[in-house]
């Protein structure tokens, strides 16, 4: 089921400082709108298969049975595009900060990038054929990420492989390689680039059947110089990164703010209670959207509008008293415990 929610950051005069538009058709059966489908089966549907447009007009999808990325109008509720160009499963789809070029990945190994066209400076589409096709991988690509900014796409693999390209003429750059033991089997189920160029990168060792020493964040520089790792206790579902921070989710329900040159906790991680799905930062860095297993979406703030000075943005989010908003649900509080 699709919702197309409104929002506003800040408002003074309601009591949660934010304003939320609950899209009346999730509710009603005669108006919900969802995703054609089917899904590839035995695919896990996560948040690495959508991808939405920077004005939140198109929603770009992935992971169905016939290899095919769709491309959806969220005002007018259908399908505008069909695009079948990869050999396999298309397995995870990731767009630039510019909103230019869509990134996919595929089981068949390869990485495709896609121009979002444009009209009027308004994202209306995706290329037929993707601008370039990239090759390296030996196993099915997991994980992309993609910067147009510094010409760099970044694909991770099944196969323990972090391989970076250039955009515009689809060159191999360098291969990076999370440390790990030779014996062990490790894969890249997730990634996120910094607007600096740093690649940080979650790991995962599958032959592992408990939580201890199974995951890994691990950071790299733009030149591919490996800066340092950290082991985890939970298995991440979701990263993102905002300025000098980053933003996970796990799905042992924790929601955790590293230091993005340390990989230290800024923050105690705040616990959901349930899965998480997905996290976000909005635009403005006013507030952290998360996505519960429930599909219930938290909205963790960073104080009143009167704190929000220029230069005391980021500090006051990772330093946030921790009010959270369970807006969607209807309800104004969600409460949350410390982790111990």
């Amino acid at each position: 089921v699709i919702g197309t929610h409104g929002w506003l950051p800040y408002d003074r005069n309601i009591s949660n400082y934010f304003t939320f538009i609950k899209d009346q058709t999730v509710t009603n059966p005669k108006t919900q709108r969802s995703m054609n489908g089917p899904f590839a089966p035995g695919l896990e549907v996560t948040s690495k298969l959508f991808v939405v447009s920077h004005d939140a007009k198109l929603l770009f999808s992935a992971g169905y049975w016939d290899n095919s990325i769709q491309v959806m109008s969220l005002t007018k509720g259908k399908i505008i595009s069909h695009i079948i160009r990869h050999m396999d499963i298309v397995t995870c789809l990731a767009t630039d900060y510019c909103g230019i070029h869509l990134i996919s990945g595929s089981r068949d190994t390869t990485c495709m990038i896609w121009q979002i066209t444009q009209q009027g400076g308004v994202p209306v589409g995706l290329a037929s054929k993707p601008f370039q096709i990239l090759y390296g991988h030996t196993d099915e690509v997991l994980s992309v990420g993609i910067s147009t900014e510094l010409d760099m796409a970044v694909s991770g693999s099944r196969d323990g492989t972090v391989i970076i390209h250039t955009i515009q003429k689809g060159q191999y750059m360098r291969t990076l390689r999370p440390p790990c033991e030779s014996s062990l089997f490790l894969t890249i189920p997730n990634l996120a680039i910094s607007w600096e160029g740093h690649i940080v990168i979650y790991s995962s060792i599958e032959e592992k059947t408990t939580l201890k020493d199974k995951n890994a964040l691990h950071l790299f520089s733009i030149n591919g110089k490996y800066l340092g790792s950290q082991i985890l206790k939970e298995q991440v579902s979701d990263i993102c990164i905002i300025g000098e921070h980053i933003v996970t989710g796990s799905l042992q329900g924790f929601l955790s703010i590293r230091d993005l040159h340390s990989l230290n906790l800024s923050i105690n991680p705040l616990a959901m209670r349930l899965p998480i799905h997905c996290v976000c930062v909005t635009k403005e860095c006013s507030h952290i959207l998360v996505g519960l297993e429930d599909g219930k979406l938290i909205v963790v703030g960073v104080g009143k509008p009167a704190e929000m000075r220029s230069g005391q943005l980021s500090r006051k989010l990772w330093g946030s008293s921790k009010r959270l908003s369970q807006i969607s649900a209807g309800e104004t509080e969600y409460n949350t415990q410390d982790s111990k």
